[in-house]
C-alpha cells in the first residue's frame, strides 16, 4: 500500500495493491498477434491470451478468484469451438461488466460483417472491428481506449481519488454528493470513519466530526456539507463572483445538451457566456449511461461523458460555469435594461437569457416510497448506486430511453432487472434499437401493464407493491433497488408569469405564442419566448422532441437568434 501527502501535509493512503484488470484476448489463429497488439496497454491492465473458448473460460475463472476484474473481451470473429457471439455471451454470463470487442482479418471482414452486424445492433458486443496488420493502427486502438475509457468511469473502483467522503453508512446526501461527483468526471470514494483514510481525513477536521465528511484535493480544508451545493461551490464558486457591475451577453440557465450547445456557439462567437446548472452539468441526458444513436459517436457515448467534453469545448471558449445552483427567479429588463438570473449565490444580470432547464422525472406522491428515497429508490438513473446493486434484484419503472439505457447498464451489475410500465410493452415509447437490446439481455424483462403503489423494508428497500393497472391485483416483488425514470415535469417555478407557459408548464415560443403579444402582428422567432431577449431551447420548450440531438441543434441555433438581438446593443 501506498501514499501521498496532501497539501495540507497529511498522508492519505491510496489502494493501489488491487490487482490489475485484464483483457482476455481469445483466438485459435491470431492469438499471439492480438496479445502482442495490446501489449501498448500491459502497464496498467494483465494481457491474457487464451486459444479457445474453454480456455477463455479457464483464464477468467482463475483471474476472478484472485480478485482481478476483467474490462474487456477481444475475440476472433472466428473461433474453432464457438461462434464468436455465443463465446462472447457465455463469457459475459462470468463478467456482466465487461466490454466485448470481436475482430476480424481482412481476409475475412467483408464476409463476416454481413453476418455479425445484426447483431451489433442488438448489443450482443460492443465493437465489430478490423485486425490491424501492421504497427500503430490508432484507429483500431481508438475505439479500444473509448471502451476502456468508459469501463473505467462505470465499472472500476477508482484508485486515486478527486474527492473523499467519509462517513459510517449511506443515505440520500451521500448519494447524491456521489452522483454529482459522478457527472462531472470527479473520481471519489466513501470511506468508514475507521478506515485509514477515514482516519487521516478525521484528524484533519477542525472540531467534532459530523457526518458526512468531504476533503477536495483541490482545497485544503475537510469540510461537512448540508448539500450537494456544498461540494459544487468547493469546486465551482458562487455566481456573485462575477463582479455585480458586469453585464453579459447572455446567461443559459441549465447545462444539459441545449444549454451546452448555447454554451460552445456563444462563447465560440465571441458572446460573454455565464451557464447556470441546479445540478451537474449534462442535466437528465448526463445520467445516462450509453446514448447509442447520437450522431458521431458510432460506439455509443455516456451521457457524462458527452456533457464532460462539451463543457471542455465551452471553457475553452469563455464559458463560465456554475453547478448546483437552481435560479430562485427572473427579472425581466424592458426598454433596454439587462435582465437579472436570481440564485440564492447572487444575481447575474445579462442582456438575453437562454432558458434551457430542461425538465425533471415526476415523483411518485407514495408516502413509503419516498421514505426510501437515498436507501434503495432513485430518481434517474444514479449511476453511482449502480454499483451497489450487484447480485440484487432491482426495478426500472418508466418506457423511454433513459429507462432503457439505465435498465441495460444495471443488468451488469444487479441479478435481474425489470422494467415496470403501465403500457403493454415498451413499443411505442422506446427506441427500437434499446427493445432488441433489452430482448437480448437475458436478465432484464418487461412487465408490462404494472404500476408502483408502495415500498417496504427495514433500513433499506427489500421489496416493492405493483398493481396490476387490468386486473387492480396487488403483487410483492423483491427489490433491493427501484429507479424511478418517469416522464417529464417542466422546471418553471421560478419563471415570471410574462414568460408564457402552455398548460402542461412548458416555454411557448415563436407562433405557439398567444397573437396578442406579438408586435406589429409578428409572431417572435421560432426560439423566442414572449419576452423580448428571453429564449428556450431544449425539452423544456413547448413542442420540442424531448430527444438529446434535437435539443442540441436548438441549443446551437438559437445563438443566431441571440446575435440577432443584441445587434441593436453592440
Amino acid at each position: 500500500m501506498f501514499g501521498w501527502v496532501s497539501s495540507s501535509g497529511i498522508m492519505l493512503p491510496s489502494m493501489t495493491d488491487a490487482p490489475r484488470p485484464a483483457i482476455v484476448v481469445v483466438s485459435g489463429t491470431y492469438a499471439d498477434q492480438l496479445a502482442e497488439e495490446f501489449g501498448r496497454y500491459a502497464r496498467d491492465y494483465e494481457i491474457a491470451k487464451a486459444r479457445s473458448v474453454d480456455e477463455a473460460i479457464s483464464t477468467t475463472m482463475s483471474l476472478t478468484r484472485r480478485g482481478a476484474q476483467v474490462a474487456m473481451f477481444v475475440s476472433d470473429s472466428r473461433l474453432p469451438d464457438s461462434l464468436a457471439p455465443t463465446a462472447l455471451h457465455m463469457l459475459r454470463s462470468l463478467v456482466p461488466t465487461s466490454r466485448r470487442v470481436l475482430v476480424a482479418p481482412w481476409d475475412y471482414f467483408r464476409e463476416d460483417s454481413v453476418a455479425l452486424r445484426p447483431a451489433l445492433a442488438k448489443g450482443k458486443f460492443d465493437a465489430f472491428l478490423l485486425m490491424p496488420r501492421g504497427p500503430r493502427d490508432e484507429e483500431f486502438h481508438l475505439a479500444i481506449v473509448e471502451l476502456l475509457n468508459e469501463w473505467g468511469a462505470s465499472i472500476a473502483t477508482p484508485l486515486v481519488d478527486s474527492v473523499q467522503i467519509v462517513a459510517p453508512d449511506g443515505g440520500g446526501l451521500v448519494l447524491g454528493i456521489r452522483d454529482y461527483l459522478f457527472r462531472i468526471g470527479a473520481p471519489s470514494r466513501v470511506y468508514p470513519p475507521d478506515s485509514a483514510v477515514g482516519r487521516a481525513i478525521v484528524a484533519a477536521y477542525d472540531g467534532e466530526p459530523t457526518w458526512p465528511l468531504v476533503r477536495v484535493f483541490s482545497q485544503d480544508e475537510v469540510f461537512t456539507p448540508t448539500s450537494v451545493r456544498d461540494v459544487a461551490m468547493s469546486i465551482y464558486g458562487r455566481p456573485d463572483d462575477i463582479d455585480v457591475d458586469t453585464v453579459v451577453d447572455v446567461v443559459i440557465v441549465g447545462a444539459g445538451p441545449a444549454g451546452l450547445a448555447t454554451s460552445v456557439y456563444a462563447s465560440s462567437e465571441g458572446l460573454s457566456t455565464v451557464a447556470i446548472e441546479s445540478e451537474a452539468i449534462g442535466g437528465q441526458a448526463g445520467t445516462s449511461s450509453m446514448i447509442r444513436n447520437y450522431l458521431g459517436f458510432p460506439r455509443g457515448i455516456s451521457g457524462t461523458k458527452l456533457a464532460q467534453r462539451a463543457r471542455s469545448q465551452a471553457l475553452r471558449f469563455g464559458t463560465r460555469f456554475f453547478t448546483g445552483w437552481p435560479v430562485t427567479g427572473l427579472k425581466t429588463g424592458r426598454d433596454g435594461d439587462p435582465h437579472v438570473v436570481c440564485t440564492e449565490g447572487g444575481d447575474v444580470r445579462a442582456r438575453a437569457v437562454v432558458i434551457a432547464c430542461g425538465v425533471d422525472y415526476r415523483k411518485l406522491d407514495i408516502p413509503s416510497v419516498a421514505e426510501f428515497v437515498g436507501r434503495g429508490v432513485n430518481y434517474g438513473a444514479a449511476m453511482t448506486a449502480a454499483r451497489e446493486m450487484e447480485d440484487t434484484d432491482v426495478l426500472v419503472v418508466g418506457g423511454g430511453n433513459s429507462a432503457g439505457q439505465a435498465a441495460v447498464h444495471l443488468a451488469r451489475f444487479a441479478r435481474s432487472v425489470t422494467i415496470v410500465v403501465r403500457r403493454a410493452d415498451l413499443s411505442a415509447t422506446m427506441s427500437q434499437y434499446l427493445i432488441d437490446e433489452i430482448s437480448f439481455n437475458p436478465r432484464i424483462k418487461v412487465r408490462g401493464n404494472a404500476c408502483v403503489v408502495g415500498a417496504s423494508g427495514s433500513d433499506v428497500l427489500e421489496s416493492v407493491e405493483l398493481e396490476s393497472t387490468l386486473t387492480g391485483e396487488h403483487e410483492q416483488v423483491p427489490a433491493r433497488g427501484l429507479f424511478l425514470l418517469l416522464g417529464a415535469e417542466p422546471r418553471c417555478e421560478w419563471m415570471p408569469p410574462d414568460v408564457l407557459r402552455d398548460g402542461h408548464g412548458f416555454v411557448l415560443t415563436g407562433r405557439d405564442v398567444p397573437m396578442e403579444e406579438w408586435v406589429d402582428g409578428c409572431p417572435p422567432e421560432s426560439l423566442a419566448t414572449s419576452v423580448p431577449g428571453v429564449f428556450a431551447v431544449g425539452d423544456v420548450r413547448a413542442g420540442s422532441m424531448k430527444r438529446v440531438a434535437s435539443a442540441s441543434g436548438e441549443g446551437a441555433s438559437v445563438v443566431a437568434l441571440v446575435h440577432a438581438y443584441l445587434e441593436p446593443a453592440s
